[in-house]
């Protein structure tokens, strides 16, 4: 088995649209959370989500034909993309074979916004003026598809959709597509842009979102008095490739790839197994893999501020660890600052772990004030704090079940 690293990082966030911005703000306490603005809000249950704000597509070296014919979930990928290449300095054709170079870029969603648009066309004008890159502009794929298109990565090709879960399995399946030796590097993350009316509106009906309309106490992930999760958007990405390639051409290395679980609740289309049995084996596993022995970890918790989510994930963490252990554990939700980006969450969550290792430093949970009993770890409330943390892991659990858990080792 081949040792798997990240040795280039990328985003589009609603805190910064460039790794350092959105680190800066993520360890200053920033809330990327707000009163929505790119949307009518009449008539919506819901006012306040995590937007990505001044993005240009041109500001990313992307093809003006690219930019005319992509939904902005993909164009965000893209962004996130170029910015993780450059940041790697890794090229097709002169460090790797294109052949053995991949992509694994996944959206929970896809390109809801081209299908609104498209839908209001449909009912004003008729299905004949539909417009001919419907199709490709809205499919969950096509991030991933673009991305290779630019980058010459002719290898694996593996968009995942797991809901929330998305951006951790992707980057999951690209180690091990590396670690089994399938690949030699692979582009990887999540991407979604679905802060629109009708996803808004679902996730709303379904009982998901916060109805807070305070965007400094609608996300607030264990406390007593959160309600739901807050919408966000944005894209991350990073470059994963063997350890002997990054080392043989000089590569800057910012933490080893070491273990992934990947479980299913086979319980509820949308609640978590109450014994949180399935969430438990994912961290197990993860860290299984990982060689885990005891080191100092930081966990970035899915952590989403729903009733069901943090309490489960907190009993899932100590069934995983064993409650002493699970109790000198630092853990943090960022989710309390960039609101849940659903199918990017996990690989912006990635980014973050990996810059964890780098600095020494983490990332608190905002807006803690009122601790949930049933949510009683050490979370990280409100100020960021230096540790200097050995290995990190990231969970990110998915409506259907679908749990995820990466672990990144320093390196």
């Amino acid at each position: 088995m081949k040792r798997v690293v990240i040795t280039g990082m990328g985003c589009i966030s609603p805190l910064g649209n460039h790794v350092d911005t959105l680190w800066e703000n993520l360890l200053a306490g920033k809330c990327g959370i707000r009163t929505i603005s790119t949307i009518p809000l009449e008539g919506l249950p819901v006012t306040v989500a995590a937007e990505v704000l001044d993005f240009k597509a041109e500001d990313f070296n992307i093809d003006k034909a690219m930019i005319r014919h992509n939904d902005i979930y993909a164009l965000y990928a893209l962004a996130a993309a170029s910015q993780a290449m450059e940041d790697s300095g890794l090229k097709a054709d002169v460090d790797v074979d294109p052949t053995r170079f991949g992509v694994a870029i996944g959206s929970g969603i896809g390109g809801i916004q081209t299908f609104c648009r498209e839908h209001s066309v449909l009912l004003e004008r008729g299905p004949r003026r539909i417009s001919p890159l419907f199709i490709p502009e809205m499919i969950a794929n096509i991030a991933s598809g673009n991305v290779a298109i630019v980058h010459h990565a002719e290898g694996p090709c593996l968009p995942v959709v797991t809901a929330c879960a998305t951006g951790t399995h992707s980057i999951g399946e690209a180690y091990r597509m590396i670690r089994e030796g399938r690949a030699d590097a692979m582009i990887t993350g999540g991407t979604e842009s679905a802060i629109c009316p009708i996803a808004i509106g679902g996730f709303a009906s379904s009982k998901a979102l916060s109805t807070n309309s305070d965007p400094l106490a609608a996300s607030m992930p264990f406390d007593a008095r959160r309600n739901g999760f807050v919408m966000g958007e944005g894209a991350g990405v990073l470059v994963l490739e063997d350890y002997e390639l990054a080392k043989k051409r000089g590569a800057h290395i910012y933490a080893e790839v070491v273990g992934y679980g990947n479980t299913c609740d086979a319980y509820h289309y949308t609640a978590p197994r109450p014994d949180a049995k399935s969430q438990t084996n994912a961290i197990k596993l993860a860290l299984q893999e990982a060689g885990y022995k005891g080191e100092k970890l930081y966990i970035n918790a899915h952590g989403t501020s729903t009733p069901l989510n943090d309490k489960t994930e907190t009993m899932a963490i100590k069934l995983a660890m064993g409650e002493e252990a699970a109790r000198k554990t630092v853990i943090s939700s960022t989710k309390s600052m960039l609101g849940h980006m659903l199918g990017a969450g996990g690989a912006v969550e990635m980014i973050i772990c990996a810059k964890t290792l780098q600095d020494g430093k983490v990332a608190p949970t905002l807006h803690l004030d009122q601790p949930d009993p049933e949510c009683d770890l050490d979370y990280t409330p409100n100020t960021a704090r230096d540790y200097a943390a050995e290995m990190t892991i990231s969970n990110s659990f998915g409506f259907g079940g679908q749990n995820a858990c990466v672990a990144l080792r320093k390196i």
